[in-house]
């Protein structure tokens, strides 16, 4: 077994962990599982080779960076949303920077016509109890759909299968995470988030192989 894939098997052992931490609430668990999956997930993109770019590799990287960055502010015990966000945020201008790299960016607008259907019904859900965080989350939103967007049109290019499914997990992990902090919360809530949001990273990762 080579080692990418190694990591990225030890990512999935040290995510169920992370997952199983918090539904028992062992935060002190969260601590480590946590950063450490997808460290393991950077780990693995920075080995996987042969790569279909190295700007692509560099920028998928650098989206996984930002990620972990807002990993760690989302689990501190104090409230970090809004560093976590940005976090996030940045993680996601780096994805859409990857995907137009390659040239096959979306244009199609019939591909982002569901993302904004459901984005819209996420963000109308949770618009009232946003109160000084509308404007960031709602540029957020925007954000991540466009990255979804964009993923969607590398999805036919020979390789980049990959992206596709990681883009639309990330979305669909964003959205419940987004409900339950600001609707109502969601039994299971990280059974559901987690069990979408690391093999999002991970298939995003794995997109850098040519």
């Amino acid at each position: 077994m080579n080692a990418p894939i190694l990591l990225t098997a030890l990512a999935a052992a040290t995510g169920a962990l992370h997952i199983r931490a918090d539904l028992i609430g062992a935060r002190r668990q969260t601590y480590v599982w946590k950063p450490l999956t997808t460290g393991l997930i950077i780990a693995a993109a920075l080995l996987i080779s042969p790569v279909v770019d190295g700007v692509y590799r560099l920028l998928i990287v650098g989206g996984l960076v930002f990620s972990l960055a807002g990993d760690v502010f989302l689990m501190l015990p104090t409230d970090r949303f809004l560093a976590g966000m940005v976090s996030f945020f940045v993680a996601h201008l780096c994805y859409i920077a990857a995907f137009v790299s390659l040239g096959g960016g979306a244009t199609n607008p019939c591909l982002l016509l569901p993302l904004v259907i459901g984005g819209g019904v996420v963000a109308v859900l949770i618009w009232p109890r946003l109160d000084r965080l509308r404007l960031p989350v709602l540029l957020y939103i925007v954000t991540i759909l466009v990255m979804g967007w964009q993923a969607l049109g590398l999805r036919q290019i020979a390789g980049r299968s990959l992206v596709a499914p990681g883009a639309i997990l990330f979305v669909l992990s964003d959205a419940a995470l987004a409900l339950d902090r600001f609707r109502h919360p969601i039994p299971l809530r990280a059974l559901l988030v987690l069990s979408a949001y690391y093999p999002a990273q991970a298939l995003i990762a794995w997109s850098i192989l040519r």
